[in-house]
């Protein structure tokens, strides 16, 4: 309903143009942005403001990784680290992060106790997740809080 009818077999639909970009925006054409890119350390380019997890689906260092507001921790927890959407083990699991796994982090806050431990940390990895830091070792200096 609403939907424009089907073209017969055997012939194609006409082409609609694709609309122009507003001045200083950014478009697209042919469904590709044609915001300038990110090469990242792999030469690979990604759209701006993107990462490799982002393009590739693979786990990566956040697009602001100069950033100071990012810090580093290792996981430590022997099977893995459940990583939540809220900082509480109540809620949703996005993914496990792996054992030994450098993930990068923003700051952090108070949540859900985890074997005596409240403070939870807001990872920056493609996904903005929340791990206990009951189970990651920061690299450097202590992450900020929230």
């Amino acid at each position: 309903r609403g939907a424009a009818p089907d073209p017969a077999p055997g012939h194609a639909a006409p082409a609609t143009p694709a609309p122009a970009p507003a001045p200083g925006g950014t478009g697209t054409t042919a469904g590709k942005s044609t915001t300038p890119g990110k090469t990242d350390a792999t030469g690979k380019t990604h759209a701006a403001g993107t990462t490799a997890s982002e393009s590739t689906g693979k786990t990566a260092v956040p697009a602001g990784q100069d950033d100071p507001r990012f810090y580093r921790g290792r996981v430590v927890a022997r099977g893995g680290l459940a990583l939540h959407t809220r900082p509480d083990r109540g809620s949703r699991v996005l993914r496990i992060a792996r054992p030994g796994e450098i993930v990068w982090i923003y700051c952090k806050t108070l949540g859900g106790n985890v074997l005596g431990n409240r403070v939870w940390y807001l990872l920056a990895d493609g996904t903005w997740t929340w791990g206990s830091a009951r189970f990651i070792r920061n690299i450097g200096p202590t992450p900020r809080w929230c």
